[in-house]
């Protein structure tokens, strides 16, 4: 192969190996074949239009013009002229489906369903970036600067995909690069011929030994690969020994959930997203299931974390120490003995795709068994995962408190101490006064914190505002603004907007994400809990009773009974539950808790608690996916024993008695075994060495035994033979002379070097340089063809003229 069409190639294979690591953002992942193909295409387009040639630009702009009308004909054909040629109504359909895609992009949480919008992005976007790397390492001749844009692809996949395992996209990624790298190396040197120095030039011995003849560039591609290996491996150690350089390329996410996590401190993150992105999903995937023995599951919200520092841009958590799980949790803040508590054993499972790194749990937990390195926040009260442990498959045991306060206790609890008041009530100077003033308002006539707290739950759910998951998400002071202004948001502006408005009264206050209660109890006894399960409420503070739970979010969970049940309102009369509203638990969570945007805008969402006469959703192992995984396993066994297997058959080629075989051909069978042989065990073969010297250095070198050296000599002397005698004799027992000189040279080698000349024979590289070869016969006969084809295209031309 030429070193013009090599680079072709390791271009293409550069860049479809980049676009693997978008693999975990969609699904199905058939997308990544579709791509491969349209790469292949523009990558053969780009060599067609070199070879006739075209100038530069010119056959960049031929890539990017045949890759418009395949991805016309894929996506908008309808609208082509002819199905083929993209016409303004095909460029508007193109538009139209990357908004489409766009759109897509922010409503789905990772892995996205591949609609036709996310598909046009995936393959359009690999197509440029192919694009790119071709014209830069290919058309202009400069490899290197061809990594930026698999850098920024790797990038992108790498920053939306969060956790998970980016060290295999990275390394697969790399790769490409570092082939391409080798590929442009290899045009280079091969433009001065020979190479001399650097070990020896060559790599077989004695012209009988088969291998190729020219060996001019085997020792400085063996340096290039040792240099990009070792600045690969530098590159990924780096980050993980030196942690002032933060979390590193393999930790672009930053939660700080890897090694370096520890006893220090709990990290902040930031949930919003994530958690808008799972209400948009299309079905309410199963994320975790529980069995209680609480009497009703309405309670049972399942706390992943708390955000208690509101900074006017986003709620975060507080970086806290953290420490080992207790056996016993310590007593929750706030809570006096004189409020009502009931202990509730209740037992989760997460789901084997959901991975997380905070534990969902009930409030407030007594004790927790679990399996994993996981470490406890005291003051918010969560479990975070350590050294990367995530939920993924986790079962675990939580014995918790079912607190139950009265509305008179609520409403006589006493201030809490200054200095606790003080960091839960802060709010951003950048806050816009209508908040203040509206909490003022909604809160006019309140006699406690407890009645303002109620007021400001029943502003919420007074009629005026509406639940949309298609509301931009955010929680900043500009955000609240915008939702008390335009009144329609979904868990998120509800909660962050009352806990920001509760603080302006100068009662503590914080925002809980994780999920509410879920939809059961099923016919099994166990209540599932989807990703449109996920929820945002606020938790107030009172002293006495500690944080305290409420559900300003129409349509979303359960009032707390204490909410409902007050012992006063504003204007003196007995409080009534609002309009529409029953003010006794429900059994489990509501519709609209598990029913997604969609259904509920073609009204096609079940009750709960109403029987729809179908079963529990099947969560196993699908059939492909248990093929695809078998055939991993079989590839990740399977591929480290293929040198070892190729080498045993080729020795049993080689040595086999070989019917209608020539003695020579024999002969020189047997010393091209005698040759990989001692390859394998580390003697580099030199062709510029007769066959006696070479064995000479066999001997030398193995330390061979003498039986060993004898069978050794028989065999160069059997070569000389057929090499320079013009009537050769027959030499009997060659297969019996490779056996000890291969026995002999085992014995002296390192437990090491055994184990490399078994499993990882270095002779094995003959089967890539037989590929080489044969992929460089085919190519000339491509290219052959293709000059014939061009030059019957141009010769009426030239008669014409």
């Amino acid at each position: 192969m030429s070193g013009r069409a090599r680079l072709t190639v390791c271009a293409a294979v550069a860049s479809i190996m980049a676009a693997c690591s978008l693999l975990p953002l969609a699904t199905p992942t058939g997308w990544i074949l579709q791509a491969a193909f349209l790469v292949t295409l523009q990558s053969c387009v780009g060599a067609l239009a070199r070879r006739v040639p075209l100038a530069r630009p010119l056959t960049v702009l031929a890539q990017a013009l045949v890759s418009l009308l395949i991805l016309t004909m894929m996506f908008v054909s309808k609208q082509a002229v002819g199905g083929i040629l993209p016409g303004p109504k095909a460029f508007v359909g193109l538009g139209d489906r990357l908004g489409d895609g766009l759109r897509d992009v922010s409503q789905f949480a990772i892995p996205a369903p591949v609609t036709p919008g996310i598909r046009l992005l995936l393959v359009a976007g690999v197509l440029v970036i192919a694009l790119a790397v071709d014209a830069m390492a290919v058309t202009y001749g400069s490899a290197a600067p061809a990594g930026l844009p698999l850098l920024a692809l790797y990038s992108v996949a790498s920053g939306l995909a969060g956790s998970g395992s980016r060290w295999l996209w990275f390394l697969i990624a790399a790769a490409g690069y570092l082939l391409l790298l080798l590929a442009e190396g290899r045009d280079r040197l091969s433009r001065w011929g020979r190479v001399f120095g650097g070990g020896p030039p060559s790599t077989g011995w004695a012209g009988a030994s088969g291998t190729r003849s020219e060996g001019s560039v085997v020792a400085p591609v063996r340096t290039g690969r040792r240099i990009g290996a070792m600045a690969l491996g530098i590159a990924l150690i780096a980050p993980a020994v030196l942690p002032s350089l933060g979390s590193g390329l393999l930790d672009p996410s930053g939660t700080g959930t890897g090694p370096g996590f520890g006893g220090a401190n709990s990290s902040s993150v930031n949930p919003v997203v994530a958690l808008q992105d799972s209400l948009n999903q299309p079905t309410n995937r199963e994320v975790l299931s529980y069995r209680t023995n609480a009497p009703s599951t309405t309670d049972m919200y399942l706390r992943i974390v708390a955000l208690d520092k509101f900074d006017g841009t986003q709620w975060r958590s507080s970086e806290r120490p953290v420490t080992e799980i207790p056996e016993v949790f310590p007593v929750p803040a706030g809570l006096g003995p004189e409020v009502k508590s009931t202990e509730v054993v209740t037992s989760l499972a997460a789901d084997g795709n959901y991975a997380q790194s905070w534990l969902p749990l009930p409030y407030p937990v007594e004790k927790l068994k679990v399996d994993g390195h996981w470490r406890f926040d005291k003051e918010g009260r969560t479990v975070v995962g350590d050294r990367k442990q995530t939920t993924k498959g986790v079962k675990y045991k939580v014995t918790s408190l079912l607190v139950q306060p009265t509305a008179a206790q609520l409403a006589t609890a006493p201030d809490p101490a200054a200095t606790f008041k003080q960091e839960y009530t802060q709010v951003p100077d950048t806050l816009p006064e209508v908040v203040s003033r509206t909490a003022l308002e909604v809160t006019r006539g309140a006699a406690n914190p407890y009645e303002q707290a109620v007021a400001l739950q029943k502003y919420f759910h007074s009629g005026d505002f509406r639940y949309s998951t298609q509301v931009r998400s955010g929680t900043g002071v500009d955000a609240i603004a915008n939702f008390l202004r335009d009144k329609q948001g979904f868990c998120v502006h509800f909660a962050f907007t009352m806990a920001a408005m509760a603080r302006t009264l100068h009662i503590p206050a914080r925002v809980a994400v994780g999920f509410a209660p879920g939809n059961g109890p099923r016919s099994d006894g166990s209540v599932s809990v989807g990703l449109q399960d996920a929820h945002a409420w606020p938790e107030l503070y009172f002293e006495g009773v500690g944080w305290t739970r409420f559900e300003p979010t129409p349509s979303r969970g359960t009032a707390p009974s204490y909410t409902v049940d007050q012992p006063s309102n504003p204007g003196g009369g007995p409080v009534v539950p609002e309009p529409g509203k029953s003010a006794a638990p429900s059994v489990g969570a509501s519709a609209s808790a598990s029913c997604s945007v969609k259904d509920k805008a073609l009204g096609d969402c079940t009750p709960v608690g109403q029987d729809t006469g179908s079963g529990p959703t099947d969560t196993g192992i699908s059939a492909g996916r248990l093929a695809g995984i078998a055939l991993l396993a079989l590839v990740v066994v399977g591929a480290p024993l293929l040198p070892l297997l190729w080498r045993r058959r080729e020795r049993s080629r080689r040595l086999g008695v070989g019917h209608g075989q020539a003695d020579g051909a024999r002969t020189l069978a047997a010393w091209r075994e005698l040759v990989d042989t001692a390859w394998d065990y580390g003697i580099l073969p030199d062709d510029s060495e007769t066959p006696r010297r070479a064995t000479a250095r066999l001997v030398r070198e193995g330390e061979l035994d003498e039986a060993a050296a004898l069978a050794a000599g028989q065999v160069a002397a059997a070569v000389e033979q057929v090499l320079y005698s013009p009537r050769p004799r027959p030499v009997a027992g060659l297969a019996a002379d490779v056996h000890q000189v291969r026995a002999g040279l085992h014995r002296t080698a390192g437990r090491r070097g055994r184990l490399r000349a078994v499993l990882l024979p270095r002779s094995a590289a003959r089967v890539i340089w037989r590929l080489s070869e044969q992929w460089s016969v085919a190519t000339r006969r491509w290219s052959a063809a293709v000059r014939r084809a061009a030059d019957a295209v141009r010769r009426p031309s030239r008669q014409a003229s």
